[in-house]
């Protein structure tokens, strides 16, 4: 005697075998996060490195995450978390106002360059300028305030080894131009402000080699420091709740979101700093706010040769991966 099958049932059972199955090329593939998001940095031509962390269980994804790396402007976190702690101490009015004079401009990224001399933003207003949108005048303002050495100091007092500041921006700018007039290592941070950088045949492969020199960053870090550093500002670790709250509120109003927001609008909130060397380097590191999280994210990318566009969109799609499987 034959079976009797329902034709209906024998269909749904059939569809429900094909979604919960596991197809052996797929799970080859993607048989876990941290192979998927290997499969991504490896995907660019470019020096990788990466750290995330789920805080609420633990879990991590570590790329070489012990690797220093050029930094940029990510390395201008520790500055804001040394401000806040300075005025925390007396040492600081945030409420302060200052007048930007000329003699403070500098080049790249921010707004502040593009005003008439004179304006007096607020010390705060400057920290939050040198984070939303990367602003080097605003950032040398408040480096020459805080002074690098403290920086530094504060950073090794606080258990951070391979974390450092080495540059002011404005010596930043001067030492790219070094490279193709050597004179300019006299040149005053106004007169270099005021040449711009050189955009020659040859610029393109000096800003490449540049981008790459390690005696020329503005810092140093890696991905599981400056992740830890952001755990702790968020875990107010290093500073009071109240300042660890505004910190994060700068974070969160971060200009650039072509990197690890890219994809996630709607699935979390981004509390997050990004470093620029276009098209050499970028990176991109912040807190990921979502239901199941929060999560840590820590990308970095130098000496790129690929699609800018591209390295970009890949570190959209890795944070994306973290929210759907860390959720």
């Amino acid at each position: 005697m034959k079976p009797y099958w329902n034709k209906s049932l024998v269909l749904t059972l059939m569809v429900i075998a094909s979604c919960t199955s596991e197809d052996p090329g797929i799970t080859d593939k993607y048989s876990s996060l941290q192979e998927r998001v290997e499969e991504h940095l490896n995907s660019l031509n470019a020096q990788t490195t990466f750290y995330a962390k789920h805080l609420p269980s633990g879990k991590e994804v570590s790329v070489r995450a012990d690797q220093p790396m050029n930094p940029l402007s990510v390395i201008k976190i520790p500055m804001m978390v040394l401000a806040f702690r300075d005025a925390e101490n007396g040492l600081l009015d945030l409420d302060q106002r200052y007048s930007v004079k000329l003699e403070d401009m500098r080049g790249g990224s921010g707004l502040l360059q593009t005003f008439t001399p004179g304006l007096t933003p607020t010390f705060k207003d400057l920290l939050t300028q040198m984070i939303i949108t990367s602003d080097n005048t605003a950032t040398d303002i408040i480096l020459n305030k805080l002074g690098m050495d403290r920086v530094n100091t504060f950073l090794r007092a606080t258990g951070y080894l391979e974390t450092t500041v080495l540059s002011s921006t404005g010596d930043l700018f001067r030492n790219l131009r070094v490279y193709s007039d050597l004179s300019a290592k006299d040149f005053s941070d106004r007169e270099i402000f005021e040449l711009q950088s050189p955009l020659d045949s040859g610029s393109y492969d000096r800003s490449f080699t540049f981008e790459g020199d390690s005696t020329k960053w503005l810092g140093r870090t890696t991905a599981r420091e400056m992740a830890k550093l952001l755990e702790q500002l968020g875990n107010a670790e290093l500073t009071s709740k109240e300042s660890s709250e505004e910190m994060l509120a700068i974070l969160k109003k971060q200009m650039y979101s072509s990197r690890i927001p890219r994809f996630l609008r709607g699935k979390a909130t981004v509390a997050h700093k990004t470093g620029d060397w276009p098209p050499h380097a970028g990176n991109d590191v912040g807190i990921l706010y979502y239901e199941g999280g929060p999560s840590i994210i820590s990308v970095f990318t130098n000496q790129n040769q690929g699609d800018f566009v591209e390295l970009e969109a890949t570190i959209g799609r890795i944070a994306e991966d973290l929210i759907n499987t860390w959720n």
